[in-house]
């Protein structure tokens, strides 16, 4: 403690007095507590020293003056406390935790110091820990040092180690700040390579502890709201000190924040800095008190640290005036100013003594801070402190106090000058004194007046003196004169005088007449005013004074001194004459009369007794009459009552007393009295009275040890003196005197008694009361003191050794009065010999003693301790304790483990009975847990004073076994409990072996290694950190790290595979292995490059350009480097044609290994295709997007077919066929006739979009040549064939139309036309190839043959196709043709498999079915989460064969469905297949404790134990709630965290907890139940599930109740069970009641539409259906009532199942069956009949198998069963209907619309879109209002009509791209050709359809309204518009 010693010597002194000759002050006094360890001890400096060297005490804060202690406390001469260095078990509160204080004393005063707390701190063990932390790259991770609370206030942390190497805090990204925190900012991926702990010092002790190693574990930025990591609650600093508030959190993205003081912002001061680590605040002031909240935001939540800063200033206590001098008798007034808080105690004390209010002290103010004392006396004076106490802060302040002779001392004043007239004149007088000295002015003794020429002030100046000044303006003549200051005050008067001269005439001041005293001196003035003046001369009588040695004349100033003035010689009258020129002279005369004062004649009382008579005369001797005499007793007029007489004749006064008593003892005055003076004379009266006993002393009794006082006490006058004496013994007596001091044993009191404060036996004796006061006879009394002695023990032994099992004896010898009994106990239990065996008492008396023998055998190790005997007789008790010591060896040490390392073991033991014997040493012994004892390594005579030792040189995770012993010198110990320790794993020495990498994939490297060799592995190999990153030469790249736990078996090889690389891209990969301990070594980075992979870019800026008619160049970019993900092997390009009639073209590719590439041998005039590629060995990668490019234009090729036919004799009827290559756009056609060939007689041209020409006006019977060009921008085609032809009447029929093949999209209406001529008119007639032979062609509503022969089929079927032959005949012969019919329909359904998954996408591939007549355009692919309506969509190119979703949810299960598209449009939908992404939901390990700490108020949670199953955690919620609260408390619902504490819990509860985890797999929940603890820290008692009953007499009656109570609880349950099954068979029945009536229904649908109506009623008994309805609701639609019916799986009907079909056809219920699936605004498109078992996703493993079979373009059913009596009219929002209502009818509001175009009685054809599926709903028995057709005609072939319904809520979205872009320029021609022909003319190789109608007709034919209308283009197909109609039909 020796540098607090020089820190005290080191403080500036503040020195409060004046007088430096004596004087008292204080250094640092500031020092409040001195904190110090046990180990070291301390010296406190008393901080108070004075001059001259003032005496130094110290005392408690009791205000018990201390005293030493050996060896524990000391206090030195120079006043410095000592306390000395202590073992624990020495420790008092006394002495080493107490509040002291120090005087200081000298002659100035006495002054006490400040309340210094002394406390010492203990050495006591203690562990400093670190905790693993999380973060988030880039985000920050704090490290804290946690330190135990005991020694948290002396614990400082020095430094931070990161794998043992000093973190240097001058690094960016590292920061320790003023709480020891650890910032690791923008955390790497590095940072989790290294373990971290920190190292901390003992401020007082110096032990320095190293914490544990703590690991940080990185992870992914993912989006979470901020987490706090660092925060404060409440923060202390004293004033102008720095102070940090931590604030700081993690979250993604960054957090910001915001700090707000008393909840507003924070004002802008430069003092307040916002630090990486909070908020910073320089130079801390009073005003920066207050609530801080720091407000922490992303996007994802917010966050908030709350606290509270408190800015104390230190206490302040300032006494005022600070210098203080008064005179006795004067008033001091001190005030004391308390600053640093408003609340405290003021206390005052004078020279160390507290000062309390009384008369003449007062004490005001709110906190008495004013003190006033009046009335000081000289002993008042000394140090005056203030001290101000708030808690255990003080301060204090002192002033001395000096009070001294205040008489007022002139220090300077003004000196004699002259001045002229109207000048100005000041004069002062600087003056001191206490208290302040009043000053007055006078002129020539006359009072100075003031007025306006006349001013007088004074001042105080910087020394405390007084300066008064008199200034005069405008001096005159009688301004001159002698001025006198007079200053005065209590203590006395001084003055100062000095003639100030003014220039002018002089002048003698008129005088007056004086009395003089006689024998006095006297002065007698000449004020002579102007100057000047030459002399000044006094006479007398006319004789120029002076003349006799009395008188004296001062020239200079005209005074004239009379000395021992006498009335006959100086009275009379006196001259003052001035000269004032040498010619003139001036006077003036003053008569002096003399008085003379009289004079007493001195008188003595003489000795007088009491009783006696006095008569004392008072003669005045002299003096002028008249004279007065008075008398006065004690200053005070002498009181009637004691009958004194007094007797005045003229100039004597005489005083009688006839009576003395003792009341007229006094101080007796006479007082003579007349003009001149007043005289008086003094004489002291004293009665004597001789003494005599009041208490006489007499015989008692004194106890030795004892005080005892000796009564004597007298009275007499004088008061008398009492004098004792000693004769020792009982003899005779021979007095001595006793010698006396107040200091020693014996001493006299006040009263005259005699105090022995501790009775000796020599004490004994006679005593003898001598009392005398010198009047009469002493008087005196003896007495005999006997000293009775209580028993005492005078001899026995404080210590004493005996060896285990050997006799010891033990004696005490007492003293005292007789009789004496000795009692022998051990340790407060009475020794009873005769109740044990062990223990004989022996008593003999020897002389005036008694001694006893206690003795012991054998002496046993219990017998060790303390043995008393006990004296007892009439007059006390004592005892002696004897301490025992019994010796033996000692006790083995009890050992313990106090720390354990990977290679060291520090013990640390706890030494047992030491045998009573020092111990002196260890052996410590040490051995493999496998050897034996002889083997051990020994460590002998290990220092006794030690508990503590450390074994070194272990090896790491090996077991040993460690025993010690203990030594003194009787022997040896036996061993100790032997530990087996297991060392610690140390972080592995090597590194893993045979690290090999083999490449996967593309983005994946399989690395695998064996584990280190065994010796090096340093304990049980938990896990491996792989590292790895992109290889390079420089080495710039940071490693990535994942860490993996081990298989467990070390001899075979461990493996990971790295996902999610980068592809074709060389990586450096580097092992380490790990255990509990720590990371070791990395293997040598092995370097291996991921496969190649298909380039993840297409080719860029791909352009096309049209060189030539057949030649199309191509060029492009090269994808970047990184984007090739291998080596570029080429290009390949794929295109294909899009032909005329919208199909595709064959796709072709083409490969090259430049950037750019023409196309030759193209179709000339083709809109094609086109997209690039590049691909590695890996494949092909991404196709660039389509563009589409036109080849040039080029002269037609040849018409394809040139027929000619006779239509008359003069005329003929030419048709072609279109060319095969148009080459271009077809401008017109130019018909060549010849005769004879080749000569052209004519040429005809016809409209490019006219097929046939009727030349007229030829000559019968002549051979006609005609040939036919087809004429394209670029020029005239070739020729087709040349045909002859003759006209002629009576021509055969011929038919015009060509044979060929005629393709259309299904549900469209075709024309096949058969255009025939001849003479006559020839007829039509149809065939149909029916199994291989023609048939004629079946006419009904649907198909019909026109007038121009044309066979028009609406609404074609797949059933439709075929070869339809075309027979015209007239009579002179007939012609034919036939027509293949090819009916394009939706594509099959693909084959949909999952090729892979990872935890972010799924990879599909498929193989295309049927694609229904026409190429395929491209697929839907669209996909759902699991248990998810919410579908998604993607167009894929026709070329596509796999596809790969990104960016999907980890863990998470998806639908899959596949739509091809072709020319028709979609087609069914695949099969739904499932694919779950890699992960699962969260899991808690079951290896972790959930609970970590728990005491009465808090429970700390481990939440390490939470693993993610490998998908982020997203959520977290943490609740609680006692077990008798039903209300959950959210105690965290924030990001997970490593732990979490639950505050403020109620003490000896138990609590339910509940956690739920949730990330995008799946949620996971752990709930448990726990309890706090007692205060006490016990456990309270477990939960009790059921109350017991524990009398026998009711527990029979309890056991009946509760079995009736379950009895009837499982009854009831059995009832409900009963119940639910009865509910569920009836609901499955009307389940299949309404299925039944769907399916026939259905059946007669079917069979309408499949079969011939002759055929229909035939096989209706025999068709067997299955209705598979897959998460479907059956909607039961009634009148009045709605139902609905949830079915969930897939349910397989049969016709046992439809047993009650013909019994259900007169039901008047309305059935209508519509699909879940197909109601979903973003669902996948449903085939309903095409479902297959076991797809759905709600119903994965429940699912029933059903049949698979059914037409692949079977319609979807939506079947409706009305009244027959009753319409049902379906309400339209668009499409209302004019149609009259039915009487009774109903309206019914449905999610379908309907209009009725007829369908089987001939009605007009609607257009319908192409590419949409048709579902059907049949309406029996009525028919579609505003038709107009032949609806509700009898017999088998009325159906009902079609109805056109556009679903408003069940609709479809249809797909963005359904086929490829068609091109820009289009034929103008055929559109006007349809206006002019109800019919258009058949277009050869085109699909027919129908031409488009006219406004009136097509409202005629369908009676469609205008916004149904505007439904659909220019083609009949729907428009790519919003409208919610827009999405699919039913057709009704």
């Amino acid at each position: 403690m020796w540098i607090l010693a020089i820190i005290f010597f080191q403080c500036i002194l503040n020195v409060f007095s004046e007088d430096l000759r004596s004087s008292l002050y204080f250094v640092n006094a500031s020092v409040q507590e001195v904190v110090f360890a046990s180990t070291t001890g301390t010296s406190v400096p008393c901080p108070a020293v004075g001059v001259p060297p003032a005496s130094l005490r110290w005392y408690l804060a009791t205000g018990e003056e201390i005293y030493d202690v050996p060896g524990i406390r000391h206090v030195h001469p120079n006043g410095t406390l000592q306390i000395f260095h202590f073992n624990p078990s020495s420790f008092s509160n006394l002495i080493h935790d107490n509040t002291y204080y120090c005087t200081a004393e000298n002659p100035s005063g006495k002054i006490r110091s400040q309340d210094v707390h002394i406390k010492a701190v203990l050495r006591e063990p203690y562990t400093v820990r670190v905790e693993d932390q999380k973060a988030m790259r880039g985000n920050v991770a704090v490290f804290k040092c946690i330190i135990p609370a005991s020694v948290e206030a002396y614990i400082t942390v020095v430094s931070w180690e990161k794998d043992t190497v000093s973190i240097n805090v001058q690094t960016p990204r590292f920061l320790i700040t003023s709480t020891g925190a650890l910032y690791i900012l923008d955390v790497q991926n590095e940072d989790g390579l290294y373990n971290y702990r920190c190292m901390t010092r003992h401020r007082y002790t110096g032990e320095t502890r190293q914490s544990n190693s703590a690991r940080l574990f990185l992870s992914d930025p993912t989006n979470s709201a901020p987490a706090i990591l660092d925060g404060f609650e409440r923060r202390e600093v004293m004033t102008s000190h720095r102070v940090e508030l931590p604030c700081k959190a993690s979250g993604h993205p960054a957090p910001k924040y915001r700090w707000l003081k008393d909840n507003r912002p924070l004002e802008p001061d430069s003092r307040f800095r916002q630090s990486v680590t909070g908020l910073l605040i320089e130079r801390a002031q009073p005003s920066d008190t207050g609530s801080y909240v720091c407000e922490v935001w992303n996007s994802y939540g917010n966050a908030e640290v709350v606290g509270r800063l408190q800015v104390k200033e230190p206490l302040k206590a300032v006494v005022s005036p600070r210098k203080v001098k008064g005179s006795v008798g004067s008033q001091v007034s001190l005030s004391c100013s308390v600053s640093g808080s408003e609340e405290y105690e003021l206390s005052w004390y004078r020279n160390g003594e507290i000062i309390y209010p009384g008369n003449s002290v007062r004490m005001t103010g709110n906190n008495r801070e004013n003190l006033v004392m009046a009335g000081m006396a000289k002993s008042d004076g000394g140090a005056y402190q203030c001290f101000a106490r708030n808690g255990k802060m003080s301060a204090q302040d002192f002033v001395q106090v000096i009070l001294e002779d205040g008489t007022p001392k002139i220090i300077s004043s003004f000196s004699e000058k002259v001045f002229g007239t109207n000048e100005f004149v000041s004069l002062f007088c600087t003056v001191k004194g206490t208290p302040e000295p009043r000053v007055t002015w006078t002129l020539d003794d006359e009072p100075v007046i003031r007025d306006s020429r006349h001013r007088i002030g004074h001042y105080t100046n910087q020394e405390g003196h007084v300066v008064s000044h008199l200034n005069i303006s405008q001096t005159t003549g009688p301004d001159g004169g002698v001025y006198r200051c007079i200053c005065n005050n209590s203590a006395g008067v001084v003055s100062y005088q000095a003639r100030i001269n003014v220039r002018g005439p002089a002048s003698i001041r008129p005088m007056k007449n004086l009395t003089a005293i006689a024998g006095r001196d006297m002065y007698i003035h000449c004020r002579v005013i102007g100057y000047p003046y030459y002399s000044i001369k006094w006479h007398k009588d006319a004789n120029l004074l002076p003349y006799n040695h009395r008188q004296r004349a001062f020239e200079n100033n005209g005074t004239l001194k009379l000395y021992d003035v006498q009335k006959d010689v100086d009275e009379g009258e006196y001259t003052c004459s001035v000269l004032v020129s040498p010619s003139l002279s001036t006077s003036q005369s003053v008569h002096v009369s003399v008085k003379v004062p009289p004079t007493i004649h001195p008188f003595e009382f003489p000795r007088f007794s009491i009783g006696q008579r006095v008569f004392i005369p008072c003669v005045v001797m002299s003096g002028d009459q008249p004279v007065f005499i008075t008398w006065q007793k004690d200053g005070q007029p002498i009181p009637a009552s004691l009958s004194v007489t007094i007797d005045n004749i003229d100039f004597t006064s005489s005083l009688r007393i006839s009576n003395l008593s003792l009341l007229h003892n006094g101080n007796y005055t006479c007082i003579a009295r007349n003009q001149a003076a007043i005289v008086e004379h003094q004489s002291q009266l004293i009665v004597r009275v001789p003494p005599k006993f009041v208490v006489q002393p007499k015989d008692q009794d004194g106890i030795y040890g004892k005080a005892v006082i000796l009564n004597c006490s007298a009275e007499g006058y004088p008061v008398p003196t009492i004098v004792w004496k000693y004769s020792k013994g009982a003899g005779v007596p021979q007095f001595q005197p006793i010698a006396l001091n107040s200091g020693f044993r014996i001493q006299v009191l006040a009263n005259g008694s005699l105090l022995i404060k501790h009775v000796l036996e020599e004490d004994s004796g006679y005593y003898l009361c001598k009392v005398s006061n010198d009047v009469g006879a002493d008087v005196s009394k003896s007495m005999y003191l006997n000293v009775k002695i209580p028993a005492m023990i005078t001899s026995y032994p404080n210590t004493t050794l005996a060896t285990q099992g050997s006799e010891k004896r033990m004696s005490c010898t007492a003293h005292g009065e007789k009789p004496i009994m000795v009692r022998w106990e051990k340790e407060e239990r009475i020794i009873n010999p005769e109740s044990s065996h062990r223990y004989v008492v022996t008593v003999k008396e020897v002389a005036d003693e008694v001694i006893s023998t206690l003795q012991i055998r054998p002496t046993v190790r219990e017998d060790s301790g303390f043995f008393s005997c006990h004296a007892i007789n009439s007059y006390g008790e004592d005892r002696g304790i004897i301490q025992l010591t019994v010796q033996e060896p000692p006790d083995p040490p009890e050992v313990e483990i106090r720390e354990v390392k990977d290679r060291t073991i520090a013990l640390r033991w706890t030494m047992g009975f030491d045998g009573n014997s020092p111990i002196t040493g260890f052996d410590i012994e040490c051995k493999n847990k496998s050897g034996s004892w002889e083997m051990a390594q020994r460590t002998k005579d290990v220092s006794p004073q030690l508990n503590q030792a450390t074994i070194i040189d272990l090896h790491p995770s090996s077991t040993y076994s460690i025993r010690m012993f203990a030594k003194n010198h009787i022997g040896k110990s036996e061993a100790s409990n032997e530990l087996t320790i297991t060392t610690d794993e140390a972080a592995p020495d090597g590194p893993p072996q045979d690290v090999q990498l083999e490449a996967f994939s593309s983005q994946s490297i399989r690395v695998s290694w064996r584990a280190p060799k065994k010796h090096l592995q340093n304990g049980a190999i938990r896990g491996y950190q792989v590292g790895y990153r992109e290889f390079s030469t420089g080495g710039n790249y940071q490693f990535n790290v994942i860490s993996m736990e081990t298989t467990g078996d070390n001899d075979h090889s461990e493996s990971v595979t790295l996902d999610n690389l980068k592809k074709f891209t060389q990586y450096g990969v580097v092992v380490q292995a790990s255990n509990s301990a720590g990371t070791g070594p990395s293997s040598q980075e092995v370097i291996s490059t991921t496969l190649e992979d298909v380039p993840s870019r297409p080719p860029e800026n791909v352009q096309a350009t049209a060189a030539s008619p057949e030649i199309i160049s191509l060029s492009w970019l090269t994808p970047p480097k990184d984007a090739l993900n291998g080596i570029l092997l080429g290009f390949r390009v794929i295109y294909w044609a899009n032909l005329p009639d919208g199909e595709l073209g064959e796709i072709r590719n083409v490969t090259t290994s430049k950037p750019s590439l023409e196309l030759d041998g193209l179709e000339k005039y083709t809109n094609y295709s086109i997209q690039v590629l590049t691909f590695t060995r890996a494949g092909d990668g991404v196709r660039s997007e389509q563009i589409f490019t036109r080849t040039k234009e080029d002269v037609p090729g040849p018409p394809a077919g040139v027929k000619a036919a006779a239509a008359s004799n003069s005329m003929v009827f030419v048709s072609w066929l279109p060319p095969l290559k148009l080459n271009g756009i077809i401008r017109k056609y130019t018909v060549f006739c010849s005769n004879p060939h080749p000569t052209v007689s004519s040429e005809f041209e016809a409209a490019p979009d006219v097929f046939f020409y009727r030349i007229p006006n030829l000559s019968r019977n002549r051979q006609y040549s005609i040939w036919v060009v087809a004429v394209t921008a670029a020029g005239r085609g070739n020729a087709s064939d040349i045909i002859t032809v003759k006209p002629q009447a009576e021509a055969p029929a011929q038919i015009l139309t060509f044979n060929g093949t005629v393709t259309t999209p299904w549900m469209r209406d075709i024309v096949l036309p058969c255009k025939a001529v001849g003479d006559p008119a020839p007829t039509v007639k149809w065939l149909k190839e029916t199994n291989g032979s023609p048939a004629p062609a079946v006419i009904d509503s649907r198909r019909i043959i026109q007038g121009n022969g044309s066979l028009v089929i609406r609404t074609v079927k797949a059933e439709d196709s075929g070869n339809y032959t075309c027979v015209a005949s007239n009579s002179f012969g007939p012609d034919k043709i036939i027509l293949n019919l090819q009916v394009q329909v939706p594509p099959d359904q693909p084959r949909l498999t999952v090729t892979k998954t990872t935890t972010t996408s799924i990879t599909l591939s498929w193989i295309p079915g049927d694609n229904g007549g026409s190429s395929i355009r491209g697929y839907i692919l669209q996909y759902s989460e699991d248990n998810s309506e919410k579908w998604g969509n993607f167009a894929i190119s026709p070329s596509e064969r796999s596809y790969r979703l990104e960016n999907l949810k980890c863990g998470t299960w998806y639908k899959f469905t596949l739509t091809a598209q072709n020319a028709v449009g979609p087609g069914r939908i695949s099969e739904i297949i499932e694919a779950k992404t890699h992960g699962k939901e969260p899991q808690y390990s079951k290896e972790q404790e959930l609970f970590t700490s728990i005491n009465a108020t808090r429970v700390r949670l481990n939440l390490i134990g939470w693993n993610n199953g490998g998908c982020p955690i997203t959520s977290f919620t943490l609740e609680y709630r006692s077990v008798e609260s039903p209300t959950w408390t959210t105690a965290q619902r924030t990001s997970l965290t490593k732990s979490y504490i639950l505050y403020d819990l109620a003490e000896a509860t138990w609590y339910e907890l509940q956690m739920k985890v949730f990330n995008s797999a799946g949620s996971a929940e752990k709930r448990v139940k726990f309890s706090t603890l007692s205060y006490d820290g016990s456990t309270i008692a477990p939960l009790v599930k059921a109350p017991t009953v524990s009398v026998d007499s009711t527990s029979s009656n309890e056991g009946l109740k509760m079995v009736t109570i379950i009895s009837c609880v499982l009854v009831g349950i059995v009832l409900v069970f009963v119940l639910l099954l009865v509910l569920r068979r009836r609901r499955r029945e009307q389940r299949l009641k309404r299925l039944r009536d769907a399916k026939s229904l259905a059946e007669m649908l079917m069979s309408k539409n499949t079969r011939p109506a002759d055929t229909i009623n035939k096989q209706q008994q025999t068709l067997r259906m299955h209705i598979d309805i897959p998460r479907a609701q059956l909607l039961i639609e009634e009148r009045d009532t709605m139902e609905t019916v949830d079915d969930r799986s897939t349910v397989l009907l049969t016709d046992n199942d439809f047993g009650e079909t013909q019994k259900q056809k007169s039901s008047t219920v309305t059935h209508t069956v519509h699909y879940q699936s197909l109601s979903q605004a973003t669902g996948p498109l449903v085939d309903v009949s095409d479902a297959r078992p076991g797809t759905n996703p709600t119903a994965r493993r429940t699912a029933k198998a059903g049949p698979a079979a059914r037409n692949r373009y079977a319609s979807q059913w939506t079947l409706n069963r009305p009244h027959p009596p009753v319409s049902a009219h379906t309400l339209s929002t668009d499409w209302r209907l004019p149609t009259p209502r039915v009487a009774g009818s109903v309206d019914k509001e449905s999610d379908s619309y309907s209009v009725s175009p007829s369908q089987d009685t001939g009605g007009e054809l609607v257009h319908l879109p192409p590419y949409l599926r048709m579902d059907f709903l049949l309406n029996r028995g009525i028919s579609c209002s505003g038709t107009g057709g032949r609806g509700g005609a009898g017999g088998e072939g009325a159906m009902g009509q079609a109805c056109l319904e556009p679903q408003k809520s069940r609709s479809l979205k249809r797909p963005s791209r359904m086929a490829p872009p068609t091109p820009t320029e289009a034929p103008q021609a055929s559109s006007r050709a349809s206006s002019r022909d109800p019919v258009a003319q058949w277009q050869p190789g085109s699909a027919a359809t129908l031409p488009h109608r006219e406004g009136s007709e097509l409202a005629q034919a369908a009676k469609l309204s205008s916004s149904q209308e505007s439904l659909l283009d220019s083609r009949g197909h729907l428009k790519q518009t919003n409208n919610p109609y827009a999405k699919s039909y039913t057709l009704v």
